[in-house]
Order: structure tokens, then C-alpha cells, then sequence
């Protein structure tokens, strides 16, 4: 991107997100990628670790990464920004939540996880969506979405407790609001997707 003369990096900054807003939304979510990770570095040079710009920069990053599955990628970046976030920011803050249940999304999400790492998932978004409750309410976006997102990793939690019978594996994919879980047989192509909610 070209950079004009006079420009503050701050406002460079801010049309480089809109930029990767524009990316996704076409379905260009490699350059999004790309343009999160830019942003975030960005604002990490100019601001520090610590402001709250930088904090939604990297929280935005790891929105990115996990749409794309890149989940351990994910999932460090999110362990080393939320401690951050809730010293600066607080536990109660709407940033730090987000990024609380961004994690647990990418815990459960991620097919390669042990089980623990699925419960430790739900208990996150149990204790992310008693705080978002009491701070901002049943009706609030964020409060829905939290919800949403422990429905859905209870629901991976008890697939993967649930014994799965001789010869047949299972996978869980979660996209959006609902998890598809692939059961596939050894004795022929045949799968069944069931979609729950």
C-alpha cells in the first residue's frame, strides 16, 4: 500500500483493518491474514503490547487465523494477549471476553486436541458467559454469542466422551453457529452429516 506523505501510522493502520474487512469479505481470507498480521505488528511497534489498539489488532489476527484452522497458531497468540488484556483492559471487559471465547472456540475446534483441552474450552466460556451476564446482560451480542459457542462445545465435549463404535471415526467441524459431525464407516464411502445445535 502506498504511503502518503503526512500520514499518520495510526490512520495507516486503521485502513489497512478496513482493508483486510474488505478481504474477508470477498473471500480473500489468505491477504486478510496477511493484512491482520501487518496491522498487528504495526501497532505493536508503535504503541506497545499494552494499549488497547494493539490488543484488538491481535485479537482480530487470531480471528483470521482461526477461520483459516490454524489453531496452535491461534491458540499462542491468544495465551500470551489475554493475561495482557485482562490486567490492562479487566476480566469484566468486553476485549478481554472476546478474546476469552476466541480461544475456547479454538480449542474446541481444533480436531487434534485431547479431551482435556475441550473441557478446558467449555469451562472457559461457562465462566466467560457468567461474567458476560452479569456485566452486560442475557440480551447483549456478546452474551448471545458466548452462549452459542458453550452449546457448541458442550456438544463437541460430548461427542468426543461418547465412545465411538468398532471401525468408525468421527470428526467434528464447527463453522458458524453449528457443528457438523462427520461419521465415517470403514465399510464403504457412505457418511452422514448431523448438524446440531
Amino acid at each position: 500500500m502506498r504511503r502518503r506523505l503526512g500520514s499518520p501510522e495510526q490512520l495507516i493502520l486503521a485502513v489497512q483493518n478496513n482493508i483486510a474487512c474488505t478481504y474477508e469479505e470477498l473471500g480473500r481470507s489468505e491477504e486478510a491474514l496477511q493484512m491482520r498480521r501487518d496491522v498487528y505488528s504495526g501497532h505493536l511497534k508503535l504503541l506497545g503490547q499494552e494499549h488497547e489498539e494493539t490488543l484488538r489488532a491481535a485479537n482480530n489476527y487470531a480471528v483470521s487465523l482461526e477461520y483459516l484452522s490454524r489453531f496452535e497458531e491461534t491458540k499462542s497468540l491468544l495465551r500470551k494477549i489475554i493475561p495482557v488484556a485482562g490486567r490492562v483492559l479487566g476480566v469484566n471487559d468486553r476485549l478481554t471476553l472476546k478474546m476469552r471465547m476466541n480461544y475456547a472456540r479454538a480449542l474446541c475446534r481444533d480436531g487434534n486436541v485431547a479431551l482435556d483441552d475441550i473441557r478446558e474450552g467449555v469451562a472457559t466460556l461457562e465462566d466467560a458467559g457468567r461474567i458476560a451476564r452479569r456485566v452486560f446482560g442475557v440480551a447483549h451480542p456478546l452474551t448471545k454469542a458466548i452462549e452459542q459457542s458453550l452449546q457448541n462445545a458442550r456438544a463437541a465435549l460430548r461427542v468426543r466422551e461418547t465412545p465411538s463404535p468398532p471401525g468408525s471415526a468421527k470428526d467434528i467441524y464447527i463453522k458458524k453457529d453449528y457443528i457438523y459431525i462427520i461419521t465415517r464407516r470403514r465399510l464403504g464411502p457412505r457418511h452422514r452429516d448431523l448438524r446440531v445445535q
